[in-house]
């Protein structure tokens, strides 16, 4: 890393009390700062009992100290970690004995940037580490531990690699193009191309399913009053989270629950029941329904089986686009209709027994991409989603050009395009502003 020169400091433990909280310190004035603050670093990853002083040589506290020279080292750089006892008050001590030996404070994901920036990870393993500390389900936090150990970035190491063989080879076929032998047909490029875009839809398969166990789904139950709608998100929660009575508007405002579905976050959100009414309480509730509608990656709109759509209903299933909405028929115990899916599709339940809840939970899980039993899989963030659709395009941009018009140079160009869009999942392509913006969502001290 160049120009990079000075020392930060940052309290990495969360606020609060604890048992132990630590200060990190990184860059090349982390020994002196030691020197500062404890005497002198113990021997490389050696732990060492010391007392921490402050600029006045006043004792703060007694804890463990540990001195990681560089480059090896999470930043790349030395690192100092002061490992003392967890108090607000004593961490702001050693922080600012930190700063008087010569630190400035660090900035959200400060370190982690550094650890990219010396190349001790890449862009893709560098906010899976956040992803591993925000993770909600041990599915998330294992998916994130496997981005962070690279295996996100191997296979689109592996398929920039592909590209790059077939981009010399296209290139090369260009400069020999006055020859006899077209080389565009006979070397095998539409094969070799199609193989790089099979390739390429697999690994977004995959990715799909990593920002889904990300990122969750954000659902809306919605419906007319009285359908059921809290007793499906307590079933869905697993316990009692709304109140549920036979009086129709009991629900007035948007209730929220985070669950986790086998695994998968959800972010279910039961909404006002959608009808006309003069009650000024209730018309807000209906627009704020109306609302996390519109932002809700997949609509449970949910109707009594005795009754079935109602005309706002309908109107709802008119204005949303298909794929968005699953409609549920519940009450199937009072309507005496058999659980689970029928021919249009329709998921008939009872979210008062659970019969037929498991054909939601696995439409869900459908939805998402999501399958609990697959072993593997590594975390994903929108933005890496959109660079692999990026590559597809241009790769079959690629395709058509070669097929129609064997037009070699401009295949070449997109497959540079396509390179340029993975380099920006692994940062060997990427620009300040996008650095800026995913690490100052980190939080400080990591």
């Amino acid at each position: 890393m160049t120009g990079q020169v000075d020392t930060i400091a940052a309290i990495a433990t969360p606020p609060g009390r604890g048992g132990i909280g630590v200060v990190r310190i990184s860059g090349p004035g982390a020994a002196g700062i030691a020197t500062a603050i404890v005497g002198a670093p113990p021997a490389p990853r050696t732990a060492g009992l010391r007392t921490f002083r402050d600029s006045a040589g006043n004792p703060i506290d007694r804890g463990i100290v540990l001195f990681f020279p560089g480059p090896h080292s999470y930043t790349g750089e030395d690192v100092l970690e002061l490992q003392g006892h967890g108090g607000p008050a004593v961490l702001d001590a050693v922080l600012q004995a930190a700063l008087a030996a010569g630190a400035r404070p660090a900035r959200p994901g400060e370190f982690t940037e550094r650890a990219f920036l010396n190349d001790r990870l890449d862009l893709a393993q560098a906010e899976a580490v956040a992803d591993l500390i925000e993770a909600d389900t041990d599915a998330a936090a294992s998916a994130a531990l496997r981005s962070l150990e690279g295996a996100f970035s191997a296979r689109v190491h592996a398929l920039a690699d592909s590209l790059t063989e077939l981009r010399v080879y296209v290139e090369a076929a260009i400069d020999f193009s006055d020859e006899d032998i077209d080389f565009l047909s006979e070397g095998g490029v539409l094969e070799r191309l199609d193989g790089v875009r099979e390739a390429l839809s697999a690994l977004r398969r995959e990715a799909g399913r990593g920002a889904a166990l990300r990122e969750g789904l954000r659902v809306a139950i919605a419906g007319a009053p009285n359908v059921g709608k809290s007793s499906l998100l307590n079933r869905l929660a697993g316990r009692d989270t709304a109140i549920v009575t036979a009086i129709a508007g009991t629900t007035r405002d948007v209730l929220r629950e985070a669950i986790s579905l086998d695994g998968l976050p959800l972010h279910v959100a039961d909404t006002a029941g959608l009808r006309e009414t003069g009650d000024p309480v209730e018309v807000e509730g209906v627009r704020r329904a109306r609302a996390e509608i519109t932002d809700a990656d997949r609509i449970l709109l949910v109707v009594d089986d005795r009754i079935g759509p109602t005309a706002e209903d309908r109107r709802l299933l008119n204005d949303l686009a298909a794929e968005r909405v699953i409609l549920i028929r519940n009450k199937c115990d009072l309507s005496g209709a058999s659980p689970g899916r029928d021919d249009s599709g329709d998921l008939r339940l009872s979210a008062t027994t659970g019969a037929g809840f498991e054909t939601l939970v696995e439409r869900l899980k459908d939805c998402a991409g999501y399958r609990s039993a697959e072993a593997g899989g590594f975390s994903a963030r929108r933005r890496h989603l959109d660079a692999l659709d990026r590559a597809g395009a241009a790769l079959d941009s690629g395709r058509e050009r070669l097929v129609a018009e064997q037009a070699g140079e401009l295949l070449a160009e997109e497959l540079r395009l396509a390179q340029e869009a993975l380099g920006t999942i692994t940062g060997t392509v990427s620009s300040d502003d996008l650095l800026g913006e995913i690490f100052a969502s980190f939080c400080i001290g990591k």
